[in-house]
């Protein structure tokens, strides 16, 4: 069990170089680590959400992404490892189960690097969860698994096109013996329909209800319109305008939970003033 209190991740441990399977790692406080590759499940952490990771500062504090369901988790990174592979991180049985797996080895993820909130961090150090980040989506998903294939040299077939079958030949008209053929009678040209009367406009769809929620996630305001745009678009929140400034929020979120979870991922982006409030 990890020291309580924000005391418990410090002083954080970076430590010497070492070699696994032939590969040396040199340990780095690195803070943009942003990488994708393979995870495995070791027996280490218990039901905590802890990881082991080869060059990460002991302890910190990942997220990491399923690439296959885009399920993301919160996960502190409490030892060195792998020690039998080159996988990029290994879970414990407490961090497999919330990110849904369940033993089988060579998954493939993103392992992200952040700086959580106090009541997150509390969360791990004491053996709990901390609420699931929101899912990544397809389009992200993606990108990150062909750059998975491009780092592992794996080329995927592209999808076999259909032939379109080919026309029936027309068939050739017999004509009968000693007989001469027929001549094509030429159509009459059909007349002009008559103009049909205009349709009346259809009545114009009433606006969609506003989302409801108690919650939102303020993540900044802005002077300018093009910073506001910026931010909404990382934090997935919307730009308004509000007198002579831009203000974008995330939400609304029916539970206190959801927007935890999105001010999380708000100050993550580099929001660090984001704050939780009601929404009106």
């Amino acid at each position: 069990m990890s020291a309580q209190g924000p005391a418990g991740d410090y002083p954080m441990v970076v430590g010497p170089a070492y070699t696994v399977e032939g590969t040396t790692y040199t340990p780095a406080d690195t803070m943009n680590y942003d990488v994708v590759g393979r995870a495995s499940v070791g027996a280490e952490g218990g039901s905590g959400v802890t990881a082991a990771h080869h060059t990460l500062p002991l302890p910190s504090y990942v997220e990491v992404t399923e690439l296959a369901s885009g399920r993301t988790i919160l996960v502190r990174v409490e030892r060195r490892g792998p020690m039998q592979s080159r996988n990029v991180i290994e879970l414990s049985p407490g961090a497999a189960a919330q990110l849904g797996l369940t033993g089988q080895e060579q998954t493939a993820v993103r392992v992200r690097r952040v700086n959580p909130i106090e009541p997150e961090r509390a969360l791990l150090r004491a053996g709990q969860p901390a609420p699931a980040r929101m899912d990544t989506p397809k389009s992200l998903l993606g990108v990150l698994s062909r750059k998975l294939d491009t780092q592992e040299g794996v080329t995927r077939p592209a999808p076999e096109a259909t032939p379109a079958p080919a026309p029936a030949p027309a068939p050739t008209p017999k004509p009968g013996k000693d007989k001469k053929p027929k001549p094509v009678p030429v159509p009459k040209p059909a007349p002009a329909p008559a103009p049909k009367p205009a349709p009346a406009p259809s009545p114009a769809p009433a606006p969609a209800p506003a989302a409801k929620g108690k919650f939102v996630v303020q993540v900044g305001a802005f002077s300018n319109q093009a910073n506001a745009a910026a931010a909404a678009s990382k934090t997935g929140g919307s730009a308004a305008a509000v007198g002579k400034l831009w203000r974008v929020r995330m939400g609304p979120f029916a539970s206190e939970a959801q927007a935890k979870a999105a001010l999380a991922k708000a100050r993550a982006a580099g929001y660090s003033d984001a704050r939780i409030q009601s929404a009106n």
